[in-house]
């Protein structure tokens, strides 16, 4: 068998990148694309690499000579490749094609060792390599059939988005037999160059290839091996993460993306925070009924959106703010606050981390499982002289949970002593005690002194829609906060969630409780595990220290290094001496059960 790498392409869209080199010759973590292609087809031993060369040919025929590759690399110039597409290429290396089993590979490609055996053991001799379609990715995809045959090529630009979920995307790697090059590929490529010209792509010959009665090509479907199509620097980013291959930097860097996890092949992720039950499908429908309308219209102001919230929550225009993510309200509340202000430890940074030091005052639980209880607050800041108490209700990322009697003593006495308190309750839906939320006009009227934080991006599990909102009696504040935030603070599509939301509050209740058998469930199953401790919560994520020398960067790197699981190391947040912990999110039973059978395999 013979490989044969189409590298002539200019790869505009890596601009500077390639200004002055292919794009195979582009780094991944200091590795050119062509390099560490060329190394996996070394170790295949195969008889030849053919690799059609154009824009900056000879740079990376130079480049190429310096590898040492033991197997013998032919070059074959396309002196027009300003002119035309990967069709022509390919035709101009069809001759070898006929002479040998062909391994055939686009040059912008980076994959695991394990793709290319996925198709080399595979005894079926010519095979479309493909993958389940994913929103990451781009180009041509094809609808398969039961027994593997492909049933219709589809170029990107003819996708129909509402059948994305019956499309499998090509990989852009492909083995043909040298029969079927002799009796299909290539006279087909020669036919079609001919009838419509060299500024085409090679699948459009594939595509016309299975219509025939017995096209001879099957589809070889991947199965959680990791592959990634390089067309732009965001790509570039998104790879150099992907196939580190330091498993400590791999994790860094993934980690301070702090989101975006879509755009990673199978990823399972365990580490952000939402509600995977809930929105129902039929909300979702609405939403994409009125997309064009929402993409192509202004949002409503502050004020519209301010009454939007209003009425979903049941309280006064004037007592709530809307926010771009609960973020953007934090980070404004805290440039209005003064003086001390007690925060409680291991916590959501963003409230400390948006405030002096110097000014903090922290409260540490001592007890093994981190609970406290109003009591244990007031005692503490009782003598502490603090303007501003903080409380994460449940906490995060302990799942602590005060009752809405305790939370409610704890507001008064913060009252009687002239403390502002911001309760930020973003997870107290998923509480056990039914009613636990502050926010209704009669709390509020009461205690001015309240400041109620809420995200709808973890409870609701929209985090893309980037909604929050805050409430409190102190109009004052509340208009101020009106003032500092931009006018436009959230897009059509968030206010149009707000304006529909109402009428699917019997599929949020079932959602929470559906949610709530999860946790029962995937606590119970992680307690099973002699080396995992895990903490009560009443959140959609558990606390979980590890025994018997388990590290939590290494559990996290080994989930993420060999299950494709990404769970929170908790070392940067909880200082416990030698002991160490993790957070886990309550995700559906499916995937609840992955990362229970990844735990098996990977703790005694």
């Amino acid at each position: 068998m013979q490989g044969l790498i189409l590298a002539a392409g200019m790869g505009k869209r890596l601009k500077d990148l390639t200004q002055n080199n292919t794009k195979c010759m582009v780094k991944v973590n200091g590795v050119t694309l062509i390099e560490r292609m060329l190394r996996q087809l070394d170790a295949l031993e195969l008889s030849r690499v053919v690799i059609v060369v154009g824009y900056e040919g000879q740079k990376l025929i130079d480049y190429i000579k310096t590898l040492n590759i033991k197997t013998p690399i032919v070059f074959v110039d396309n002196p027009i490749y300003d002119k035309t597409n990967n069709i022509y290429s390919l035709a101009l290396a069809k001759d070898y094609m006929l002479e040998d089993n062909t391994l055939l590979l686009e040059s912008d490609l980076i994959f695991e060792d394990r793709v290319l055996k996925a198709l080399l053991d595979d005894p079926r001799e010519t095979l479309a390599l493909v993958d389940k379609y994913e929103a990451w990715m781009d180009g041509t995809c094809i609808t398969i059939g039961d027994d593997d045959t492909i049933e219709r090529f589809i170029p990107g630009k003819k996708l129909v988005f509402e059948e994305i979920g019956d499309y499998y995307k090509t990989v852009n790697i492909y083995k043909f037999s040298k029969h079927f090059s002799e009796t299909h590929y290539v006279p087909f490529l020669d036919a079609y160059s001919k009838a419509l010209g060299n500024n085409e792509y090679y699948e459009q010959v594939l595509r016309v290839i299975t219509m025939l009665d017995e096209p001879e090509i099957k589809a070889k479907k991947l199965s959680g091996q990791l592959w990634y199509e390089i067309d732009d620097i965001q790509d570039l980013d998104i790879a150099s993460s992907m196939f580190t291959p330091d498993e400590d930097e791999k994790v860094e860097k993934i980690q301070a993306r702090y989101g975006g996890y879509w755009r990673y092949p199978k990823l399972i992720d365990f580490c952000y925070l939402v509600n995977p039950y809930y929105p129902p499908q039929r909300l979702m429908d609405e939403i994409k009924a009125s997309f064009e309308r929402l993409v192509t219209q202004y949002p409503s102001g502050m004020k519209i959106n301010s009454l939007l919230a209003a009425k979903n929550f049941g309280v006064d225009q004037n007592h709530i703010l809307v926010g771009n993510g609960a973020a953007e309200l934090i980070k404004c509340l805290m440039e209005k606050l003064s003086g001390k202000i007690g925060f409680i430890r291991p916590t959501f940074e963003e409230y400390p981390n948006r405030y002096c030091r110097e000014e903090s005052v922290i409260f540490v639980p001592e007890t093994e499982d981190f609970s406290y209880n109003a009591d244990d607050l007031i005692g503490f800041f009782g003598d502490k002289e603090i303007s501003t108490l903080v409380l994460i209700n449940p906490d995060n990322p302990t799942g602590n949970y005060l009752t809405k009697a305790d939370v409610l003593k704890l507001v008064k006495w913060c009252g009687e002593n002239k403390i502002r308190i911001i309760v930020d309750e973003s997870f107290v839906d998923f509480a056990e005690e039914e009613d636990s939320s502050l926010i209704s006009n009669e709390i509020l009227n009461e205690n001015e002194n309240l400041i109620v934080m809420k995200s709808i991006s973890k409870s609701y599990g929209v985090p893309g829609l980037r909604l929050g909102v805050l409430a409190s009696s102190d109009d004052e504040l509340i208009a101020q906060m009106k003032k500092d935030v931009a006018i436009w603070n959230i897009n059509s599509f968030a206010e149009f969630y707000m304006q529909i939301e109402e009428k699917y509050k019997k599929d949020y209740a079932v959602a929470l409780d559906k949610l709530k058998e999860a946790r029962k469930a995937l606590t119970s199953e992680l307690q099973k595990f002699s080396s995992l401790r895990v903490i009560p919560s009443q959140a959609n994520y558990l606390t979980v220290e590890l025994l018997g020398g388990i590290t939590s960067k290494g559990l996290t790197k080994v989930l993420l290094h060999k299950h494709n699981i990404f769970i929170k190391d908790l070392s940067s947040k909880i200082n416990r001496g030698e002991k160490q912990f993790v957070r886990i999110a309550v995700r559906n039973f499916e995937d609840n059960a992955k990362l229970v059978e990844a735990l098996k395999k990977e703790l005694k």
